[in-house]
């Protein structure tokens, strides 16, 4: 699935938290949009999952006007796109299994959403991706006794249920230790290599996003100030990201 930001713009209480922001994103990508705080990053990825409409531009999925859309229409195309969160956004005291499986939710009626009735191939294909992420022994685990890296695993099954073509992972490894963030980004590498899902990640850790992206786009006061491959990236570039918001380093029109 492509992705298409043109000319985005987010205000805020006459604050312009996004400014003309254009990109796109081919799909089978793995891209990383770095800055510092306030740059606009959680506001960009509020807008591509739906939270928050913008004040003026549009989203393009596989060509097609996102935010113009409404109803049934509107909700297929929203669950195209599935997100994972730093706070992990899981209901603790429901077992691994039930909160992947609520990633059905949206395609039950009303009773069967209400009691929970899932059906046994829904059920099958949650277990399966709990052994895709390695939790398939925690399935009847309460998520509250997880650890932090175990959770991000169990909210990554429930973004897979939904067959998404783009995984938004904002800031996904921001609450663990370095060691876990590290294998939660190989997790997330290896879906992306083996189920070609296209990844857009939110992440204050350059030397994560640097390791792991194929390519990178900087954000500064709500503007693009760059894009382009990881390896392009320079120290001198860096600096300006993150402490000039003068200058626009590059940016590859779209």
């Amino acid at each position: 699935m492509n992705l298409q930001i043109q000319h985005v713009k987010k205000e805020f209480n006459h604050t312009m938290a996004l400014a003309d922001v254009t990109f796109a994103v081919s799909q089978g990508e793995f891209v990383s949009v770095i800055g510092p705080s306030g740059a606009g990053k959680t506001t960009l990825f509020r807008i591509l999952n739906g939270m928050l409409p913008c004040t003026s531009g549009q989203i393009l999925l596989d060509g097609i006007p996102f935010q113009s859309l409404h109803g049934r229409q509107k909700r297929r195309l929203q669950t195209s796109i599935a997100t994972i969160y730093q706070d992990f956004c899981l209901v603790e005291n429901s077992t691994c299994l039930e909160n992947v499986l609520t990633a059905s939710l949206p395609d039950l009626g009303f009773f069967s959403g209400v009691l929970g009735l899932y059906g046994k191939n829904r059920e099958a294909e949650a277990l399966q991706l709990l052994d895709r992420v390695g939790l398939l022994d925690k399935a009847e685990e309460p998520v509250k006794n997880l650890s932090g890296g175990q959770k991000q695993r169990a909210a990554i099954a429930r973004a897979l249920m939904r067959h998404p073509g783009i995984l938004l992972a904002d800031e996904p490894v921001a609450s663990l230790d370095p060691v876990t963030g590290r294998q939660i980004l190989e997790l997330l590498r290896s879906i992306h290599e083996t189920e070609g899902v296209t990844i857009l990640m939110n992440s204050h850790n350059l030397e994560f996003s640097r390791e792991f992206s194929q390519r990178l786009i900087g954000l500064r006061d709500g503007k693009i100030v760059f894009d382009g491959k990881t390896t392009e990236l320079t120290e001198e570039i860096t600096e300006q990201i993150y402490t000039n918001s003068e200058n626009t380093v590059r940016k590859n029109e779209v």
